[in-house]
């Protein structure tokens, strides 16, 4: 089994849960330290120690749900030029789980997302 954080299209009700739904064996909400920003259709992640909140959850899944989201994610192996994104280790805020999030290096001249939470943005509620 492997922890994910995840926080935009792969989150439970998501657009994109679905394509992991059958690998899935627990959700329980996380908070990781950074900075949210839209890009466009989904989100992205920026890490910073000591910043902002995101809120997203933690899915416990089998290991098999890690090549379906590497695709999803355009993430062809660590420091590959193709990535859109990369796949690294975070530790929840509370600190009590860790594991893989897919992650941006920096904004890409995105906006940010306020508040840390894509349901919530997409609702207008930020």
């Amino acid at each position: 089994m492997i922890n994910v954080f995840v926080y935009g299209t792969l989150l439970t009700g998501g657009s994109a849960h679905g394509k992991i739904a059958r690998f899935v064996r627990s959700v329980s909400p996380g908070t990781v330290r950074g900075i949210m920003v839209s890009a466009g259709a989904y989100p992205a992640l920026i890490l910073q120690t000591g910043g902002n909140l995101v809120r997203g959850e933690w899915l416990e899944a089998e290991e098999a749900a890690l090549p379906v989201m590497d695709e999803w994610e355009e993430f062809f192996g660590p420091g590959d030029p193709r990535n859109e994104y990369e796949r690294v280790w975070v530790t929840d805020a509370g600190g009590l789980k860790e594991g893989w999030a897919y992650v941006w290096q920096d904004e890409r001249g995105c906006p940010r997302i306020p508040g840390g939470s894509w349901p919530a943005f997409l609702a207008g509620e930020l």
